[in-house]
């Protein structure tokens, strides 16, 4: 919500006024001169939206601000020009709203577009948040990265590598909701404080690695040559995409790492040509995708890295001997608070975690949510969600 100083104003008055944390109004204007406030300068405020309301009959401006449970002179800042004394019947003004609900919908089958709509909005609301995009699909997709928080810690989340798996995507979009709610509402979740964590910590989230993929399954093969018929053809000529988990050139994006790639190749599962899975391409790091998100790690430099797939409740956490001692400590906790299993590794190669722990040697860990086959129903969206809730909190405070 955007405001107008007045004189006298202060980034100090706004946050008392609004009880929104000062530091979010200082990250929400970034490219504003926040030293010296001008008359007439904007400013904008997290977690508020400016709705018109129409003046009735008998109306004040001190009337309106009492039924909408707000102080008057929020109702000044918001309409610059308006004089209290010709207060006109029928005339619409302005009137600030706290954001108390969450904009994500997660219950539903969440596509590519409905993230990108989610992000706008979540952005116009929270313009705290930093929205970039991480590079291009094979189609030409936008990989949106977030960003917030203004710690040392760097972290990060992943979802959607895998196509099929697409309902890591809303859980982890749920999750960055209620946290830009709680930050700006000042309101725990599950008895922690968001704005501690805030400060200490700088979170990274791709929501959705493989936007081409997760179309793919949700939508049905592209209507443009040569895609429609490229797909039909690695999905041994059947439509039916529900067990598609590579991208849309049928590479698998999670065995794209240069992490023991050649042993990747030479298991027994691992396909030799594109298809739905399995594929590890012809070399390590071949699709946008994966260097995408190979060239933002690097970029970025993260303590930590957690990917988000489907199913199974188990959280593996090791790479051939090569994590730290704390990967331990932070998977039990993980285990802990979500009742999933840890694992320390598997007879796996070439995975973004796998990667992050060979070449960083920091924490990195693959959580499996749910339970099934995929793609997991939607139906157990809010199972997931609050099992996986205490992973997502326990990422930024451990």
């Amino acid at each position: 919500m955007d405001i107008t100083v007045r004189p006298g104003n202060s980034l100090w008055y706004y946050s008392q006024l609004f009880g929104v944390p000062l530091q979010l109004i200082i990250d929400s204007n970034r490219d504003a001169n926040l030293e010296v406030l001008s008359v007439g300068q904007r400013i904008r405020i997290p977690g508020y939206v400016a709705f018109e309301v129409q003046v009735n009959q008998g109306d004040s401006l001190w009337l309106i601000a009492q039924r909408r449970n707000i102080p008057l002179e929020a109702i000044f800042l918001v309409n610059p020009a308006i004089d209290p004394n010709r207060l006109q019947v029928g005339r619409t003004i302005r009137v600030p709203l706290r954001i108390t609900w969450r904009l994500v919908n997660g219950r539903q089958t969440y596509s590519y577009a409905m993230m990108l709509n989610d992000l706008r909005r979540l952005q116009s609301v929270y313009p705290f948040i930093l929205n970039t995009s991480i590079g291009k699909s094979v189609l030409g997709k936008n990989i949106p990265e977030i960003r917030l928080g203004t710690g040392p810690k760097r972290v990060h989340y992943n979802a959607s590598f895998h196509a099929n798996e697409w309902i890591t995507t809303p859980v982890v979009m749920t999750f960055l909701n209620d946290y830009l709610l709680s930050l700006t509402n000042q309101t725990p979740i599950r008895g922690l404080s968001m704005f501690p964590l805030y400060r200490q910590t700088t979170l990274s989230i791709v929501p959705m690695v493989n936007p081409d993929g997760v179309t793919l399954v949700q939508q049905g093969p592209p209507e443009t040559e040569p895609w429609r018929t490229r797909v039909v053809e690695l999905n041994n000529g059947s439509t039916d995409f529900s067990g598609w988990k590579a991208n849309i050139r049928g590479v698998d994006l999670n065995d794209q790492f240069p992490a023991l790639w050649e042993l990747d190749r030479q298991q027994p599962r691992n396909r030799k040509t594109p298809g739905p899975r399995d594929y590890s391409g012809e070399r390590p790091l071949s699709e946008p995708e994966s260097i995408a998100m190979a060239d933002l790690t690097r970029r970025r430099d993260f303590a930590r890295v957690l990917a988000f797939h489907t199913q199974g409740r188990v959280i593996y956490w090791g790479f051939q001997g090569l994590e730290p001692p704390e990967s331990e400590t932070m998977a039990n906790e993980f285990s802990r608070v979500s009742g999933y299993e840890p694992i320390q590794s598997i007879e796996s190669y070439a995975g973004y975690k796998d990667w992050f722990i060979q070449d960083w040697r920091r924490p990195g860990f693959t959580v499996e949510l749910g339970s099934g086959i995929n793609p997991l129903p939607i139906t157990q969206f809010d199972e997931i969600y609050q099992d996986t809730l205490g992973i997502f909190l326990a990422g930024l405070y451990l």
